[in-house]
Formats: C-alpha cells, structure tokens, sequence
C-alpha cells in the first residue's frame, strides 16, 4: 500500500505546482514520500479538457518526482464542506496516512479553494476519530497537521521555505499545464492565467517571499497553531532579511 510523508491537497490539477512545487521538490530531495490529490478535474476551466488536464498532471508529476498523484473527482465549482465530500477526504487521508497536509488558505476568494482548505482541516481531525465511519473499515490515523499555503490573501506567513535550488524544476512542472498558461496559436478565450506576464508574476512572487529569507526564491506558508522549536538558537540564525 503507498503512504506518504507530506500530502498536497489542491482544487485544480496546475493548483499545486504553482504554490508548492518547490516545496514538493525540496521534501521528496530530503528523503520524504510525497503524494498530490487533485479535488476536481478542473472541468470548468476556460481552456482545456478534463482529459487533456489529466494527461498533463501527470506529466507534471513525473517532473515533480511525487510518489502518488490522485483525483478525488469532486464537482468543479460545487466544493462544499458536506457529510459526502467530508467522507471522501476521510477515506483517502486514511489510505494515505500523511503526516503533513499542504492546502489552500482560508478565506482564499475562489469558493472552490476556500472550502477545501476547511474541508481538509476538518477530514484530518476526523481520520482521526476510531468511530468516525466504522463500517468502513478504515482505520484511524494520527491527526495529519495542516499548513496553508500564501498565494491569495496578504497574510503574515509562519514560516518560508527556501526553495532557490528547486525553482527552475518547479517552473518546468508549471509548464506541463500547457492548455492553461500562455500559447500565442491559441484560438481559446484568454484568461488571468493565459496573460503572456502571468508565469513571470509568479516568478516575482517566489523572489519576492525569497527575499524575506535573505534567499531568491522561497514559497510562504502559515499555520494556525503555535509552532514547537527544538533549537531556536538555529531556527534565528539562519539567513534573513532583517528588514523584512
């Protein structure tokens, strides 16, 4: 059976690779297993089809280097945090049994984001639950701790990974996801993501988050509760921007 150390939790095949995949890249280099489940196939997006959407996380996947790269097949547009949808996550995090969830920030302004980012925060408390789901058969895990990717909203991260030897594979796993970034053949209507500037924002932002850290890229994330430090004296001394 695959299990996996860190498991990434996203609403749309592409999802993952622009917030965390140097992170992804970086944690499978240090000797984790590394897993991805796509919420939605992506079905009402602009540009694509869910079919060639498929064959293009995969070969993001393969570029990623990830263990196991899965779809939940929840509605696209119609997420919400309900008894069915609470199950399924359930079912596959106790398959999976990750001790670390990377997922959406709450409050994010698309629905779809929002709600898997408490759809996953409650799935994992009830994983951990023996009489949650009995007849399943499944049984409980330790709870999986979550931390939320920065990309929406403006929040103070907890933490920054610096991801500088990773982003140029990172970029490249980006670009597998073809039928939605920038194709100047295209005759499908543009979109934020198609602007011919949007991949390089994306750059400004890792080098942006990067700087904080003293480093040239970095991916922000925080979490909700208080961080357990071993050393401090190690965490502090590490490069940082002292202006940040």
């Amino acid at each position: 059976m695959t299990t996996v150390d860190i498991l990434a939790v996203f609403a749309h095949p592409d999802d993952l690779e622009m917030g965390v995949g140097g992170t992804m890249l970086k944690l499978k280099s240090l000797g984790h297993r590394t897993g991805a489940l796509d919420v939605t196939r992506g079905e009402m997006g602009t540009r694509g089809t869910p079919e060639g959407r498929a064959r293009e996380a995969e070969e993001a996947a393969e570029i990623l280097q990830l263990d196991v790269r899965e779809n939940l097949e929840l509605a696209d547009g119609h997420v919400f945090v309900d008894y069915e949808s609470r199950g399924k996550m359930v079912k596959v995090l106790r398959r999976l049994k990750p001790r670390l969830i990377l997922t959406h920030q709450i409050d994010d302004p698309h629905p779809d984001h929002d709600h898997i980012a408490r759809l996953v925060r409650e799935a994992a408390r009830l994983a951990s639950m023996k009489n949650y789901d009995p007849e399943s058969g499944d049984e409980k895990i330790a709870v999986p701790m979550v931390a939320h990717s920065v990309f929406s909203r403006n929040v103070p991260p907890s933490f920054i990974v610096d991801v500088s030897a990773f982003h140029a594979v990172k970029m490249e796993a980006i670009r597998a996801h073809a039928s939605q970034f920038h194709d100047p053949n295209s005759s499908e209507p543009e979109t934020r993501l198609t602007g011919e500037r949007f991949l390089a924002e994306l750059e400004s932002r890792s080098s942006y988050f990067g700087s904080l850290i003293g480093v040239e890229f970095g991916e922000p994330f925080y979490v909700r509760e208080a961080l357990n430090i071993d050393d401090p004296v190690d965490l502090l001394t590490r490069p940082m921007n002292l202006y940040s």
